[in-house]
């Protein structure tokens, strides 16, 4: 099947039922220096890098309220002190929990590990603070919760085609087979797919790793091999917020 064609048949394969429960619980990745995205990142976190007058990480709170979602961890390190105050003074229904990464980076997976106790047993939602998306027909979030199975997937990954990614410019992450499975993309070649930075992930796959730093490549590149790390393709806009550039081109493109 060729690529495209995938691209246009999987989200109809993966239609989301509105009765499928969505995780209660997610993650936020926030504890990035923000280098990419000075000077914004002087006096602030990049999860609190503005668009359009909103802090990044106000969208990706409103997408979860409206997934249903209940719990939300972010981990801190950059300016944790004014996130933290940003959080404690937002109106929102979620119980906002926080993992202090203040002493030592832990990279994406190490977050995860680190903030285990705070995450639960059951399969969470976990969410890039740069990720911003808009939802096409359906909402994204419910949508990717219709498509997971514990039987079946250690990690369910939101994908974009390229072409389709805004402020992108790398070579793209992963090919995509009819079923929706993942495989990486090879050393000097071109993939059509891009991670969208929000997935579901099953926790045990975090817990059985005992290095404390770590990316969420290694448990990924575990479960490709074993058929069990899965895509499903993005049916709106989305782009990636790293840069100050990206930021005035979201603006523009998508908020204006």
């Amino acid at each position: 099947m060729a690529k495209d064609a995938v691209s246009k048949t999987i989200p109809l394969k993966m239609r989301a039922r509105f009765d499928a429960p969505a995780p209660k619980t997610a993650m936020l990745l926030a504890a990035g220096l923000g280098t990419r995205m000075m000077p914004l990142t002087e006096d602030r976190p990049k999860a609190l890098v503005e668009l359009n007058h909103r802090p990044l990480i106000d969208y990706t709170i409103k997408h979860l309220e409206r997934a249903g979602v209940e719990r939300l961890v972010v981990n801190v390190h950059a300016h944790a002190n004014r996130l933290q105050e940003w959080l404690s003074k937002h109106d929102t229904s979620l119980d906002i929990r926080i993992s202090d990464e203040r002493d030592q980076l832990l990279d994406t997976g190490g977050a995860l590990l680190k903030a285990a106790p705070l995450l639960g047993d059951d399969p969470f939602f976990v969410l890039n603070c740069d990720a911003f998306w808009c939802d096409g027909l359906v909402d994204t979030l419910a949508h990717l919760a219709s498509r997971w199975t514990t039987q079946e997937m250690d990690a369910l990954l939101l994908i974009v085609h390229s072409r389709n990614a805004l402020a992108y410019h790398g070579r793209g992450d992963f090919e995509m087979d009819p079923l929706g499975r993942l495989s990486f993309r090879a050393e000097r070649t071109i993939t059509p797919y891009v991670y969208a930075g929000v997935q579901i992930l099953d926790p045990a796959v975090i817990k059985s790793i005992s290095d404390p730093v770590f990316s969420l490549r290694k448990p990924w590149a575990h479960s490709a091999e074993n058929e069990r790390l899965f895509g499903l393709v993005h049916e709106g806009a989305w782009a990636h917020v790293g840069s100050p550039d990206a930021v005035r081109l979201v603006e523009r493109t998508l908020l204006d």
